[in-house]
């Protein structure tokens, strides 16, 4: 009897472990899911062995989680995924509490406004809305996930957390930010910099000429969760206009806090 036990146990530590390893790799397919991904590039980023990583892509393939491009051979979220989205989008109901506030923040500043919303380590691009000005600045595709801290909506989500969970966050991405021109130092640099504004605000990493302002949207328990930013070229976005678009974003956040919290639209 105590082996058949061990045994079990063993057998749902692998299990376990198999379904964590599926789950990055998803994460990190969807990272980088408008280019896709090689098998080599999945591998290196996951820390995983290329034949583990074959086998599960193999699987996930099966079942439509991912798909393959026959001629370049990088690999994409597969139509499944986006069906599982659907299902679970009336639960979770924070793109359309706040689609009246982008557009009226796309309205009023002209610009492009993001909606982004924490996932563990990561940031997710929500929704976004375009204003009436001609140069657009599409710096987030929606859907598009990277570390926690890379993105002006990620940067004011991450700087409004707990001190522990900031150090906790940024120590474990530490190895993914120099994709994005990043490193811990000068991420937790931006961090206090937000801090002490109060919101906020950075040259895109990796887009030159594109500056961006954003706020946390928090929970009842005051715990960051979401983000509003606005993103334009640097030209449209002096210190001065900044302070005056932080300003819009901080009362269209407080709006939507007070929805969330009245318990009709987000559980």
């Amino acid at each position: 009897m105590p082996r058949k036990s061990e045994s079990d146990a063993g057998a749902r530590l692998t299990g376990t472990q198999s379904i964590e390893r599926a789950l990055t790799l998803l994460r990190e397919i969807a990272a980088h899911n408008r280019g896709g991904s090689r098998l080599l590039d999945l591998a290196t980023r996951t820390g995983l062995q290329r034949p583990t990583v074959h086998r599960m892509l193999k699987c996930l393939a099966t079942e439509d989680m991912v798909q393959q491009d026959p001629d370049t051979h990088r690999y994409f979220l597969g139509p499944m995924v986006f069906e599982l989205g659907l299902t679970a989008t009336p639960r979770f109901n924070l793109r359309e509490v706040c689609l009246p506030a982008l557009t009226r923040i796309a309205e009023a500043t002209g610009d492009t406004v993001f909606l982004t919303q924490r996932s563990g380590l990561d940031s997710v691009c929500l929704d976004r809305r375009e204003g009436t000005f001609p140069i657009k600045t599409f710096t987030l595709e929606i859907g598009m996930r990277r570390p926690l801290g890379v993105g002006t909506g990620s940067l004011a989500i991450l700087s409004a957390l707990p001190e522990e969970e900031i150090q906790k966050a940024v120590a474990a991405n530490a190895g993914r930010l120099p994709e994005y021109g990043l490193n811990p130092g000068n991420l937790l640099a931006q961090v206090k910099r937000s801090q002490k504004l109060g919101y906020a605000m950075r040259e895109v990493p990796g887009i030159a000429g594109v500056r961006s302002v954003g706020q946390a949207l928090r929970n009842q328990s005051g715990i960051a969760f979401a983000a509003l930013s606005v993103s334009t070229i640097t030209s449209r976005m002096s210190e001065k206009r900044a302070t005056e678009v932080a300003q819009l974003l901080k009362s269209e956040s407080r709006q939507i806090e007070r929805q969330l919290a009245s318990g009709s639209e987000h559980r």
